[in-house]
């Protein structure tokens, strides 16, 4: 059973810094790219950040220099450190498996709140 489980979310300040972690489980983490999407209150979802396989980077405009996407292939785990928070960061947060060969199927967590506020 593929499980991903995000954690590290809550209410911060402005101008403050989270680290988000999803753990990830039932799949072979290192052929799949994982991103990070956001929802927000009026159910948009955004792309905020995605790591290739081979750890290349994109990052959405409106966090490019804030955030920072990683991974740790030998924990199964996915990160995203975000710093120099505000309030429109606040939404859900979605750790997303990306599937990279034709046999396999995207998988998501269940998300975590993260919100910004003083």
């Amino acid at each position: 059973q593929v499980q991903l489980v995000e954690s590290g979310g809550g209410l911060v300040q402005p101008g403050g810094s989270l680290r988000l972690s999803c753990l990830i489980s039932g799949l072979n983490f290192r052929i799949y790219a994982m991103a990070w999407y956001r929802q927000t209150s009026d159910y948009s979802r955004e792309r905020v950040a995605y790591i290739s396989t081979d750890g290349s980077t994109i990052y959405g405009d409106s966090v490019r220099g804030r955030f920072t996407i990683s991974r740790d292939n030998a924990e199964n785990t996915v990160y995203l450190q975000m710093n120099s928070l505000k309030a429109e960061d606040t939404a859900v947060y979605v750790c997303k498996a990306v599937a990279t060969t034709r046999v396999a199927s995207d998988h998501w967590g269940q998300g975590i709140q993260v919100t910004v506020s003083s």
